[in-house]
Protein backbone atom coordinates (compact mmCIF):
# COMPACT_ATOMS: atom_id res chain seq x y z
CA UNK A 1 0.00 0.00 0.00
CA UNK A 2 0.94 3.78 -0.46
CA UNK A 3 0.80 5.59 2.93
CA UNK A 4 1.08 8.57 3.74
CA UNK A 5 1.89 9.77 7.47
CA UNK A 6 1.51 13.32 8.37
CA UNK A 7 3.49 14.71 10.79
CA UNK A 8 6.23 11.71 10.57
CA UNK A 9 8.99 13.87 12.46
CA UNK A 10 6.59 13.33 15.90
CA UNK A 11 7.68 10.69 18.50
CA UNK A 12 3.75 8.84 17.45
CA UNK A 13 4.69 9.22 13.16
CA UNK A 14 8.44 8.11 13.32
CA UNK A 15 6.89 4.51 15.21
CA UNK A 16 4.22 4.42 12.71
CA UNK A 17 6.57 5.03 9.64
CA UNK A 18 8.78 2.21 11.17
CA UNK A 19 6.19 -0.08 10.96
CA UNK A 20 4.74 0.37 7.90
CA UNK A 21 8.19 0.34 6.05
CA UNK A 22 8.67 -3.24 8.10
CA UNK A 23 5.74 -4.66 6.57
CA UNK A 24 6.98 -3.53 2.92
CA UNK A 25 4.31 -0.41 2.69
CA UNK A 26 5.26 2.54 0.67
CA UNK A 27 5.47 5.06 3.09
CA UNK A 28 5.93 9.10 2.56
CA UNK A 29 6.45 11.54 5.20
CA UNK A 30 5.16 14.86 5.41
CA UNK A 31 6.41 17.20 8.09
CA UNK A 32 8.43 20.81 8.88
CA UNK A 33 12.29 20.52 9.05
CA UNK A 34 14.70 18.03 8.00
CA UNK A 35 13.04 14.32 7.93
CA UNK A 36 13.57 12.55 11.41
CA UNK A 37 11.68 9.14 10.45
CA UNK A 38 13.15 6.09 8.40
CA UNK A 39 11.05 7.32 5.28
CA UNK A 40 13.01 7.87 2.12
CA UNK A 41 10.21 9.86 0.38
CA UNK A 42 9.72 13.05 2.39
CA UNK A 43 7.68 15.94 1.73
CA UNK A 44 9.02 18.77 4.18
CA UNK A 45 6.88 21.74 4.31
CA UNK A 46 3.65 23.21 6.13
CA UNK A 47 0.79 20.28 5.62
CA UNK A 48 -1.72 22.89 6.25
CA UNK A 49 -0.31 23.91 2.80
CA UNK A 50 -1.30 20.60 1.42
CA UNK A 51 -3.38 20.20 -1.87
CA UNK A 52 -5.57 17.62 -2.65
CA UNK A 53 -3.20 16.22 -5.65
CA UNK A 54 -0.50 15.89 -3.35
CA UNK A 55 -2.31 13.18 -1.53
CA UNK A 56 -4.23 11.73 -4.48
CA UNK A 57 -1.32 8.95 -5.24
CA UNK A 58 -2.02 7.25 -1.94
CA UNK A 59 -3.95 5.04 -0.39
CA UNK A 60 -4.27 5.79 3.26
CA UNK A 61 -3.14 8.95 4.87
CA UNK A 62 -2.34 8.91 8.85
CA UNK A 63 -2.80 11.90 10.64
CA UNK A 64 0.13 11.86 13.37
CA UNK A 65 -0.08 15.84 13.99
CA UNK A 66 0.05 16.40 18.02
CA UNK A 67 0.43 19.70 19.91
CA UNK A 68 1.46 20.72 23.62
CA UNK A 69 1.95 24.14 23.60
CA UNK A 70 -0.55 27.33 23.86
CA UNK A 71 0.64 27.90 19.96
CA UNK A 72 0.87 24.53 19.40
CA UNK A 73 -2.25 22.60 20.25
CA UNK A 74 -4.68 24.13 17.97
CA UNK A 75 -2.58 22.15 15.16
CA UNK A 76 -4.68 18.99 16.13
CA UNK A 77 -7.84 20.03 15.32
CA UNK A 78 -6.70 21.95 12.37
CA UNK A 79 -4.77 19.62 10.77
CA UNK A 80 -7.71 17.40 10.88
CA UNK A 81 -10.61 19.84 9.35
CA UNK A 82 -7.68 20.67 6.41
CA UNK A 83 -7.49 17.09 5.60
CA UNK A 84 -11.06 16.40 6.00
CA UNK A 85 -11.57 19.02 3.38
CA UNK A 86 -8.96 18.21 0.52
CA UNK A 87 -9.74 13.58 1.26
CA UNK A 88 -13.53 14.60 0.88
CA UNK A 89 -14.78 12.95 -2.05
CA UNK A 90 -11.70 10.72 -2.39
CA UNK A 91 -11.36 7.20 -2.46
CA UNK A 92 -7.95 7.63 0.10
CA UNK A 93 -9.28 6.46 3.78
CA UNK A 94 -8.07 9.00 6.73
CA UNK A 95 -6.61 7.70 10.37
CA UNK A 96 -6.31 9.92 12.96
CA UNK A 97 -4.10 9.17 15.70
CA UNK A 98 -6.66 10.29 18.67
CA UNK A 99 -6.98 11.19 22.08
CA UNK A 100 -8.32 8.87 25.12
CA UNK A 101 -9.99 11.61 26.81
CA UNK A 102 -13.41 11.70 25.23
CA UNK A 103 -13.57 7.49 25.49
CA UNK A 104 -16.67 7.23 27.42
CA UNK A 105 -16.41 5.30 30.89
CA UNK A 106 -20.60 4.67 31.33
CA UNK A 107 -22.75 2.30 29.08
CA UNK A 108 -25.14 4.71 28.30
CA UNK A 109 -22.32 7.34 26.67
CA UNK A 110 -23.09 9.90 28.82
CA UNK A 111 -19.51 10.47 30.62
CA UNK A 112 -16.06 10.55 29.29
CA UNK A 113 -12.50 10.09 31.02
CA UNK A 114 -11.76 13.99 30.49
CA UNK A 115 -15.46 15.30 32.58
CA UNK A 116 -13.97 12.73 35.38
CA UNK A 117 -12.55 14.47 38.86
CA UNK A 118 -8.91 12.77 38.46
CA UNK A 119 -8.67 13.96 35.00
CA UNK A 120 -5.72 16.39 35.47
CA UNK A 121 -6.30 20.20 34.19
CA UNK A 122 -3.24 20.47 32.48
CA UNK A 123 -4.26 17.86 29.82
CA UNK A 124 -8.07 19.09 29.04
CA UNK A 125 -6.97 21.34 26.31
CA UNK A 126 -5.08 18.27 25.04
CA UNK A 127 -8.25 16.53 25.44
CA UNK A 128 -11.06 19.18 24.12
CA UNK A 129 -8.25 19.61 20.93
CA UNK A 130 -8.54 16.15 19.96
CA UNK A 131 -12.72 15.88 20.97
CA UNK A 132 -13.04 19.10 18.25
CA UNK A 133 -10.93 16.70 15.50
CA UNK A 134 -13.31 14.12 16.21
CA UNK A 135 -16.66 15.69 15.61
CA UNK A 136 -15.04 16.80 12.44
CA UNK A 137 -15.05 13.56 11.46
CA UNK A 138 -17.97 12.44 12.72
CA UNK A 139 -19.50 15.77 10.70
CA UNK A 140 -17.87 15.15 7.95
CA UNK A 141 -19.37 13.46 4.56
CA UNK A 142 -18.10 11.43 1.36
CA UNK A 143 -14.75 10.57 3.36
CA UNK A 144 -13.78 6.46 4.78
CA UNK A 145 -11.82 7.40 8.27
CA UNK A 146 -10.74 5.47 11.32
CA UNK A 147 -10.46 7.61 14.71
CA UNK A 148 -7.68 5.43 17.42
CA UNK A 149 -7.61 6.51 20.76
CA UNK A 150 -4.94 4.97 22.74
CA UNK A 151 -4.82 4.23 26.13
CA UNK A 152 -5.20 6.71 28.99
CA UNK A 153 -1.32 6.18 30.28
CA UNK A 154 0.20 6.31 26.69
CA UNK A 155 3.60 5.81 27.13
CA UNK A 156 6.29 7.37 24.40
CA UNK A 157 9.03 5.12 25.79
CA UNK A 158 7.10 2.12 26.41
CA UNK A 159 7.88 -1.50 25.73
CA UNK A 160 7.03 -3.05 22.08
CA UNK A 161 4.82 -6.08 23.08
CA UNK A 162 3.85 -6.85 19.49
CA UNK A 163 0.02 -6.92 21.36
CA UNK A 164 -2.76 -5.05 22.23
CA UNK A 165 -6.64 -5.07 22.49
CA UNK A 166 -8.87 -3.35 20.25
CA UNK A 167 -12.52 -2.01 21.51
CA UNK A 168 -14.96 1.30 20.35
CA UNK A 169 -16.48 4.06 21.90
CA UNK A 170 -15.31 3.15 26.37
CA UNK A 171 -12.51 3.29 28.02
CA UNK A 172 -10.31 0.05 27.89
CA UNK A 173 -8.97 -1.91 30.45
CA UNK A 174 -6.67 -4.83 29.92
CA UNK A 175 -6.29 -8.22 32.25
CA UNK A 176 -4.63 -6.55 34.84
CA UNK A 177 -7.34 -3.82 35.12
CA UNK A 178 -4.99 -0.54 33.54
CA UNK A 179 -5.13 1.52 30.77
CA UNK A 180 -1.84 1.70 29.30
CA UNK A 181 0.02 1.77 25.80
CA UNK A 182 3.55 1.79 24.19
CA UNK A 183 3.84 4.32 21.20
CA UNK A 184 5.69 1.36 19.93
CA UNK A 185 2.15 -1.04 20.32
CA UNK A 186 0.17 1.70 19.14
CA UNK A 187 1.81 2.01 15.54
CA UNK A 188 1.33 -1.73 15.08
CA UNK A 189 -2.56 -1.67 15.98
CA UNK A 190 -2.65 1.17 13.25
CA UNK A 191 -0.74 -0.15 11.12
CA UNK A 192 -3.34 -3.05 11.44
CA UNK A 193 -6.36 -0.96 11.00
CA UNK A 194 -4.95 0.33 7.74
CA UNK A 195 -3.92 -2.78 6.41
CA UNK A 196 -7.37 -4.58 7.89
CA UNK A 197 -9.99 -1.46 6.28
CA UNK A 198 -12.58 -2.31 8.54
CA UNK A 199 -13.68 0.34 11.43
CA UNK A 200 -14.48 2.98 8.99
CA UNK A 201 -16.45 6.13 9.94
CA UNK A 202 -15.84 5.02 13.56
CA UNK A 203 -13.95 5.52 16.61
CA UNK A 204 -11.90 2.63 17.85
CA UNK A 205 -9.76 2.56 21.28
CA UNK A 206 -6.63 0.42 22.17
CA UNK A 207 -4.72 -1.19 24.92
CA UNK A 208 -1.96 -3.36 26.27
CA UNK A 209 -3.01 -6.86 26.01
Amino acid sequence: MKIAVIASNGRVGQLIVKEALARHHEVTGFGRGENKSLAANYVEGDVLGLKKEDLSSFDAVIDAAGGWTAETISNIPNVAKHLIDILSGTDIKLYVVGGAGSLFVNKEHTITVDMGPDFPDAFKPLSSNHGIALQALRDSKNLDWTYVSPAGDFQADGERTGEYILGGEELLLNSKGQSVMSYADYAIAMIDLVEGGKHLRERVSVNSK
